[in-house]
């Protein structure tokens, strides 16, 4: 055994509270080193009369490391334990302070779980296991009210630039929730509706108005109350890290400069407010001026955007927040402004725009989940891009399940594609058979998978601003047959728990140098198996089929024999295919 590989500590995603009853303890080790993981457990004040040996089982595993994970429902919500581990016929014993020969007979010696404080677990909203989003930019998807249109304006469908506006707004949104709902839409992210000068609204200038392009106050609670009658949840897209450059106390400050009382609403370095040599005298967003950055940890600033948060959620109805350049904003605001969203409503879902690993931020006192960028590039550079190869792609999701306790992972937000990348078709080159793969992945993958606007009926574009086009609503120019394609696949999900939060993840076949892939998803009650073929040259699959009849469940071009209990799945380039078996595993 290597030890040093060997690594486990008393918190975060190591050791959490998975409810109000469950600990879950993982371990890690080097790659294929172990055999065998067991947890000596028990509660320290009767150690004897709740010993037990819990046995760990591999959950995922990265290109250097298995992970194991077991759970445990301590009697009186503490837990002391320590690991058994073997390797074959060798075996050795870790507990807090160091690996031993013998078995511990000291529980002081041992790691610690103190208490399962039932109002500190980490319990995202269960809604979201079985959401499946949809990101709506709100100025590019439909034009409703051509009334309230911004004073020029370019026609419908035209090429989008940074600064264009083409008339998008709420009204359009609710013109067609008939078409969100035909296609299985049960959730909906909006970019910005709020106040602002641009397209994006990402500089907003009055957090507690809906821009007058767009709609008002109005307009958007009867578009929430139509959403939930349909199922639909609403969540809205916050900038708290910085304003605009027209928000009031931003105006204030330039006015007054130092003698302004907002004054220190901001990170001002000097006045006045100005840019030199392209660099501004106050932090912003980047470089951009327009941006100005918000000080999060003043009072008077966090009570406002405290108020705003809670008004949305509480006034409107709206279920949830997505919260732009979170990673930049204080932590402590962050962990106030869970409370006062939890308690307006404790089902909203607080969703952070970060783009790196984000498990600081998932521990139950910030985020419920964060943008899986991670994610995004993993699936996109194996599918889409052809960057990576199986055994490197598995290895990139098993290391994303490794960083965060399941319920985090439950309620991610898995994305392929949004308004700050190349659309997914774009990606593909216009191959619509990588476009699909990558799809059906998302799809079939644990977490809430989201569609950008648009890629379900052939939208492309490179980045900002092209991946920010004009929804197409004229159904001769629109692509049915991806249309049906995701209409398919939203069913699919949802007829099945396994392909949701209930299932396990699990890498069938994954090979070096690999164009194939296997993904294994398990419940109580079914065994599904998705394949893919990531390749120009047809591929054979073989895998073990067990003693259960196995059916097709999702339309594909492949051909399937049993024989001898080995399962052959012929595969066409980038060709796939859904298999089913139903179990009784209860």
């Amino acid at each position: 055994m290597l030890l040093e590989a060997i690594f486990h500590q008393p918190k975060r995603n190591w050791a959490y509270a998975y409810d109000q009853d469950t600990i879950r303890l993982r371990l890690r080790a080097k790659k294929d080193d172990l055999t065998e993981v067991y947890a000596l457990t028990g509660d320290k004040y009767a150690w004897e009369e709740t010993r037990d040996m819990i046995p760990l089982t591999k959950l995922t595993s990265d290109s250097m490391f298995d992970y194991y994970e077991g759970e445990v429902k301590p009697p009186y919500r503490r837990l002391k334990y320590a690991f058994l581990l073997k390797s074959g016929d060798q075996q050795i014993w870790m507990t807090e302070t160091d690996f031993q020969e013998e078995e511990p007979d000291d529980p002081g010696r041992m790691f610690q779980f103190p208490y399962i404080h039932a109002g500190a677990v980490f319990t995202p909203p269960a809604w979201v296991k079985d959401a499946v989003f949809y990101q709506i930019f709100p100025e590019r998807f439909a034009n409703g009210n051509p009334e309230i249109n911004p004073k020029e304006v370019d026609p419908w469908g035209g090429e989008p630039t940074p600064f264009n506006f083409f008339g998008g707004d709420l009204q359009g949104v609710i013109d067609h929730l008939d078409y969100l709902s035909d296609l299985g839409i049960n959730a909906i992210y909006f970019t910005p509706i709020f106040e602002a000068t641009t397209n994006h609204k990402y500089d907003t200038e009055d957090y507690l108005r809906v821009d007058r392009h767009f709609g008002d106050a109005d307009t958007v609670k009867r578009l929430v109350k139509l959403c939930h009658e349909r199922g639909i949840r609403v969540i809205l897209d916050a900038v708290f890290n910085h304003s605009g450059k027209t928000f009031a106390p931003f105006l204030d400050v330039q006015k007054h400069g130092a003698e302004s009382k907002y004054k220190d609403w901001f990170h001002v370095h000097e006045f006045p407010l100005e840019v030199k040599d392209g660099i501004p005298t106050y932090e912003t967003f980047g470089f951009e001026a327009h941006m100005p950055k918000l000080n999060t940890e003043n009072p008077d600033v966090k009570a406002y955007l405290l108020q705003v948060a809670e008004y949305w959620i509480k006034e409107v109805g709206t279920d949830g927040w997505r919260l732009d350049v979170a990673d930049e904003v204080d932590d402590a605001f962050w962990r106030d402004f869970r409370k006062v969203v939890k308690a307006a409503n404790p089902d909203a879902y607080i969703l952070g725009e970060i783009w790196n690993e984000s498990s600081a931020w998932l521990q139950g006192d910030q985020f419920d989940a964060a943008m899986n960028y991670p994610f995004t590039a993993a699936v996109n550079g194996f599918f889409v891009e052809d960057k990576i190869d199986a055994e490197q792609f598995a290895n990139a999701i098993g290391r994303q399940l490794s960083r965060y306790p399941l319920q985090a992972s439950e309620v991610a937000f898995n994305l392929l594609d949004s308004h700050d990348t190349p659309r997914l078709l774009t990606l593909s080159e216009g191959d619509q058979r990588k476009m699909k793969l990558a799809a059906l992945f998302q799809f079939s993958y644990i977490g809430a998978p989201c569609i950008y606007y648009g890629d379900e009926i052939g939208l492309d574009g490179e980045h900002d601003p092209g991946c920010r086009k004009c929804m197409e609503w004229d159904e001769t120019k629109q692509d049915r047959e991806l249309l049906r394609y995701y209409q398919k696949l939203i069913a699919l999900r949802h007829a099945h728990p396994a392909l949701r939060a209930e299932g396990t993840v699990r890498f069938l076949q994954a090979r070096s140098g690999g164009s194939q892939l296997v993904l294994e998803r398990q419940s109580n009650e079914e065994r599904i198996l998705i394949l893919f073929n990531r390749s120009e040259e047809t591929a054979i699959v073989e895998l073990e089929a067990g003693t259960q009849p196995w059916t097709e469940l999702f339309e594909g071009n492949h051909r399937t024999a049993l024989d001898d209990g080995i399962l052959a799945i012929e595969l066409p380039a980038y060709g796939y295919a859904v298999m089913r078996a139903e179990l009784d595993l209860a």
